[in-house]
């Protein structure tokens, strides 16, 4: 739990070289890959599916972060499950009957996360924390990518450490949006191990020294 976890977002990839941005992410050494699904409805933009997923199954054996901002995603766990993904984190928001979801995707064999938007306390997620594997903390607004950090979501992160701490718990926090080698710090700081990180890591020069100084 202590070591840090970087997961580069397709998100901010060339869209018309998925299998380039698959070997640019291996390469760096950062160990997952976050792909943000998209619907159109739960958030304005429209990204890409399972079959993206199933694609780069194939090409890759990093870990597949599937982030899925969609309405009623409990209808497509069993969908990005087949198409080989390891983590499936969906939004508090979009399901009303959250537990039922993350027992679903762990029965999967996947590893369950849940995430909550910036308008979202994290208070709402205490009585299911003992079922994910992963809490996602949103600091920007969600459906683009390159947005400004919200300082304030960090807050967050550290209220989820204080509990996960004092209840003995094991899942990881996240943090996702505005991320680069300064934000990070301060995610660290507040107690996230986990970061999603974009734009930073898709125009950085040097992916591979980037990516051990966010380790690090």
């Amino acid at each position: 739990m202590n070591k840090t976890i970087v997961s580069p977002s397709i998100l901010s990839a060339d869209f018309s070289d998925f299998g380039g941005a698959v070997s640019q992410i291996e390469t760096s050494g950062a160990g997952w890959i976050h792909m943000d699904v998209m619907d159109g409805s739960f958030v304005p933009n429209i990204t890409f599916g399972h079959h993206l997923v199933r694609a780069l199954r194939g090409k890759t054996k990093a870990i597949l972060d599937v982030h899925l901002m969609v309405v009623q995603p409990g209808r497509f766990i069993k969908k990005f499950a087949e198409s080989g993904a390891d983590i499936i984190t969906f939004h508090y928001e979009s399901e009303v009957h959250s537990q039922k979801f993350l027992t679903e995707i762990r029965d999967l064999g996947l590893k369950a996360g849940i995430a909550i938007a910036p308008s979202t306390p994290c208070s709402v997620l205490e009585e299911i924390l003992p079922f994910i594997d992963l809490a996602l903390v949103m600091t920007v607004n969600p459906g683009f990518g390159g947005q400004v950090i919200i300082p304030e979501c960090l807050e967050k992160v550290e209220k989820l450490k204080k509990i996960r701490d004092n209840a003995g718990l094991d899942f990881r926090i996240s943090v996702d949006g505005g991320i680069n080698e300064q934000t990070a710090e301060q995610a660290k700081n507040a107690g996230a191990d986990t970061l999603v990180i974009g734009s930073a890591f898709f125009s950085s020069l040097d992916k591979k020294s980037l990516i051990t100084k966010l380790q690090n």
